[in-house]
């Protein structure tokens, strides 16, 4: 009971990275109708951007806040220099785009050296917590209530503020809400900051429970499957897609033998949109 109770605060936690990284994925495509695809490249910099600031002197916690800020500041780059241009364009522009820049900014970090022939890790306090007699790291738990933290601070910007309401307008009309005076066009450069500011900070969440290294931002791999199960256009749908596919990976990694346990969640993904089509945040037309 212990080791079960230890692997499923493991796949939450893993599965809350999951679930930041689709609810980029969600942002920019509810927004923009586009699918980003170098959201795990962008949670690669913001890791190593904290990993080098730190390493440069910089506190930690300062470190990770000016670390999500800059790709955060990136991604509005990004969307105002080139990605805007694909609109109206076939989708398959900004995927191609999404794609050349997510391999653009991985040869950027290849090309430093430390970057690619040392592993790091952000040095966080590591500590074991024992709660009725069942034991739980420290990084686990936090990374948990981090999340619930940030999904609390996303639901207030998007209920309570003036950006965050003209955003919830953009992505259910852009065109009536361009005749209601919003700016659409800074409301998409916003979108774009948040997604990659929300896939950097996963990518902080990500480097306690993993080293930093080139390849991390794979657990896009599973995080677009996320947001997919979560119906797109679902930001609590995405977020338990994540909670779901974490899970289920780790409770595979418990039970089954060894190589299911990559398997499993897609399996369970494939079973779980033909019982709903459009996701668990999915509604009708």
């Amino acid at each position: 009971m212990s080791a079960f109770a230890q692997v499923l605060a493991s796949g939450v936690a893993t599965g809350c990275v999951y679930g930041l990284v689709a609810l980029s994925f969600v942002l920019i495509y509810k927004a923009s109708d586009t699918v980003s695809f170098m959201q795990g490249e962008l949670l690669m910099v913001g890791a190593f951007a904290a990993v080098g600031l730190h390493a440069a002197g910089v506190p930690l916690a300062l470190a990770g806040v000016l670390a999500v800020l800059a790709v955060a500041l990136l991604g509005a780059a990004l969307e105002r220099l080139a990605l805007r241009r694909a609109l109206g364009q076939p989708h398959l522009v900004a995927v191609l785009l999404t794609f050349g820049f997510g391999l653009v900014m991985r040869g950027a970090v290849a090309s430093v050296p430390a970057a690619t022939h040392e592993m790091h890790r952000l040095p966080l306090p590591e500590q074991v917590l024992v709660l009725g007699g069942i034991v739980f790291a420290s990084s686990h738990l936090a990374v948990i209530a981090a999340t619930a933290l940030l999904v609390l601070l996303l639901a207030l910007f998007f209920r309570h503020t003036r950006a965050g309401l003209a955003l919830r307008a953009c992505a259910e009309d852009a065109r009536v809400a361009a005749l209601m005076g919003v700016p659409v066009a800074r409301m998409h450069t916003l979108a774009w900051a948040l997604g990659a500011g929300l896939a950097a900070f996963a990518g902080l969440l990500l480097a306690p429970i993993s080293f930093v290294h080139l390849d991390m931002g794979l657990v896009a791999l599973k995080a677009f499957p996320a947001a997919v199960l979560g119906g797109l256009y679902s930001l609590p749908g995405a977020l338990a897609g994540g909670v779901f596919i974490g899970v289920a990976e780790a409770l595979a990694g418990l039970a089954l033998p060894e190589g299911y346990k990559d398997a499993v969640p897609y399996a369970l993904l494939m079973l779980a949109l033909l019982a709903f089509p459009r996701g668990f945040g999915g509604r009708a037309a």
